[in-house]
C-alpha cells in the first residue's frame, strides 16, 4: 500500500519487477525491436496451433482481457513476451491471450505484436469489451462516444479528444466535459442518430450493452465499417477492466493505470475498516420518480456502494437486474435504518433540491412506521454521484452516514474535488451538495 494525496493508503505496491507499470522500460524495448525482427527470420517456423487454453490466474485475479497479455495477469510486459516464447518452445500452456495479432496460432509474430504494445507503437489492438465481444480495432481509433459514462473515463484516462468527432447528447453543455461537449451531437444510447454517426465516419463508437443493444448496434454500424465497442462505465464490476482497455486504446496506459489505483484505494479502505462491524444498518435506496418507486437490486452502483460502504441493500437479492420497482408495502415490511433518496439529474449538486427530496420520504404517508422515518436517517443524493465512473464517491458518502466515528477522517467532497480537478481537469463548485443533511443522523 502505497500513501495517497487525500490522507489514505491505497493502490497495489510496487514489486521488484514492475508489477503493473507497462510503460517502464519502454525505449529499451523500442531499440531492441529492430535486432528482435532479425532473430524473428529464424524463429519464426515455430507456430503453435490453436489449442485449449488454460487459466493461469485465480478465478479472483481480474485479467486485463487484451490479447497479448499472455500469462493473463492485469498488464502487458516483457513477461508476456517471455511467456509467448515458452509457449512456442513447448514450455508453457497456451493461454487464450498469447494470440496477440489474433490469427488463430501462437508464432513470433505475436512476440513482434506484444513488444509493439508494450512502446504503444501497435496499429491494431484486439480485446474483449463487455459485452464479451472479441473486437479488432484500429489504433489510435476516431471516435464516437454514445455513452457518457465511458465518455468520463475517456477523460479520466487522459485519451486525447481531438480523436472524438461526435457525442451522446447527454454530454452537451454537461459542466463535466468542457472540451467534449462541444462536439458533434449523435443522440444517445436510448434514440442514436446513426445516420450522423455514419457520416462523420468514425473508427469505433462506444455506447453501452443495454442501450441500443449490442445486436441494433453492429446492425447499424457495422456495414458502413465502423466497429461497436462496448464500454458500459457504470458496472462497478467491470471498472478495472474498462479504465486499462481505454488505456491501452488510447496509448494512456499509465493514467489509465494512476485512475484505478485511486479508486482502488478507497475500496480497499472501506473493505478494511468495516471488516470486522456486526451490526449493519438495512438501507432502501430509492431512484427520483413522480410516479413509481425504482430501487436498486443486486447489480449496478447503486447496490454495490451500499454494499462495499458496510450496509444491506435490502433490495438486493430480488431481482437479477440493476433497477427494480417495489411497493411501499414492501418497503415497510423490510423496515430500513436507513434511507437514500436520488435527487434529479436536472438539479446536480443543488442543496435545496437534496433537501426537497428528503423531505418528500419524510412526509409520506405509506413510510410513517418505517424506522429510518421515525429516526430521520432519510437523505437525499446527488444523481451525478450515485453512479458511473466516480460511483465510488457515493459509497463514500454511505460510510460517513453509516459509520460516522469510524469515518471521522474522511471528507467524500474533498476526494470528488480532487478526482474532477486531477483526472477530468475542472473544479468542482464551492456550493455543490453530495449528501443532504451532511452531518450524519444516528440511525441505531
Amino acid at each position: 500500500m502505497r500513501e495517497r494525496g487525500l490522507g489514505f493508503r491505497g493502490g497495489m505496491s510496487e514489486d521488484l519487477c514492475g508489477h503493473g507499470k507497462k510503460a517502464r522500460g519502454r525505449k529499451d524495448v523500442w531499440r531492441g525491436v529492430s535486432a528482435f525482427m532479425c532473430a524473428f527470420l529464424l524463429f519464426a517456423v515455430f507456430v503453435v496451433p490453436a489449442a485449449s487454453h488454460e487459466k493461469l490466474a485465480s478465478e479472483d485475479y481480474n485479467t486485463l482481457k487484451i490479447y497479448g497479455n499472455a500469462n493473463e495477469d492485469d498488464t502487458i510486459d516483457m513477461r508476456d513476451v517471455t511467456y509467448i516464447k515458452l509457449v512456442i518452445f513447448g514450455k508453457k500452456p497456451e493461454t487464450e491471450f498469447c494470440d496477440a495479432n489474433y490469427d488463430g496460432r501462437v508464432s513470433m509474430l505475436d512476440v513482434v505484436q506484444t513488444k509493439l504494445i508494450i512502446i504503444g507503437k501497435e496499429g491494431k489492438l484486439t480485446f474483449i469489451d463487455s459485452a464479451d465481444r472479441v473486437v479488432t480495432i484500429d489504433i489510435p481509433p476516431k471516435t464516437v462516444i454514445l455513452n457518457s459514462d465511458a465518455g468520463e473515463l475517456f477523460k479520466a484516462v487522459g485519451a486525447d479528444t481531438d480523436l472524438v468527432v461526435g457525442v451522446s447528447k447527454y454530454m452537451i453543455d454537461d459542466w463535466r466535459f468542457p472540451v467534449l461537449g462541444t462536439k458533434e451531437n449523435v443522440g444517445s444510447g436510448f434514440g442514436p442518430d446513426y445516420e450522423k454517426i455514419i457520416a462523420l465516419d468514425p473508427d469505433i463508437v462506444i455506447g453501452y450493452r443495454r442501450w441500443p443493444g449490442v445486436e441494433e448496434l453492429e446492425e447499424k454500424v457495422k456495414p458502413a465499417g465502423i466497429e461497436p465497442v462496448i464500454i458500459d462505465g457504470y458496472v462497478p464490476d467491470n471498472l478495472e477492466s474498462e479504465i486499462k482497455v481505454l488505456g491501452y486504446i488510447y496509448n494512456s496506459v499509465e493514467r489509465a493505470e494512476e485512475l484505478w489505483n485511486f479508486w482502488e484505494g478507497y475500496f480497499e479502505m472501506l473493505e478494511e475498516r468495516t471488516k470486522d462491524v456486526e451490526e449493519k444498518p438495512k438501507v432502501y435506496f430509492e431512484s427520483w420518480s413522480e410516479w413509481h418507486s425504482t430501487t436498486a437490486a443486486n447489480k449496478g452502483w447503486w447496490n454495490k456502494a451500499i454494499e462495499i460502504a458496510g450496509g444491506i441493500n435490502i433490495a438486493a437479492n430480488i431481482s437479477d437486474e440493476p433497477y427494480v420497482d417495489v411497493d411501499p408495502e414492501w418497503v415497510v415490511r423490510n423496515n430500513p435504518d436507513i434511507i437514500i433518496k436520488l435527487g434529479s439529474s436536472k438539479k446536480r449538486g443543488d442543496r435545496e433540491e437534496l433537501k426537497a427530496r428528503r423531505n418528500e420520504m419524510m412526509e409520506r404517508e405509506a413510510l410513517a412506521t418505517v424506522h429510518a422515518v421515525q429516526t430521520g436517517a432519510v437523505y437525499g443524493l446527488d444523481s451525478e454521484i450515485a453512479s458511473g465512473a466516480h460511483g465510488m464517491i457515493s459509497a463514500l458518502c454511505y460510510a460517513k452516514i453509516f459509520y460516522p466515528e469510524l469515518f471521522a477522517d474522511l471528507e467524500p467532497k474533498d476526494v470528488y474535488k480532487y478526482y474532477c480537478e486531477h483526472f477530468l481537469g475542472i473544479e468542482l463548485p464551492e456550493d455543490y451538495c453530495l449528501i443532504y443533511p451532511e452531518t450524519p443522523v444516528p440511525w441505531k
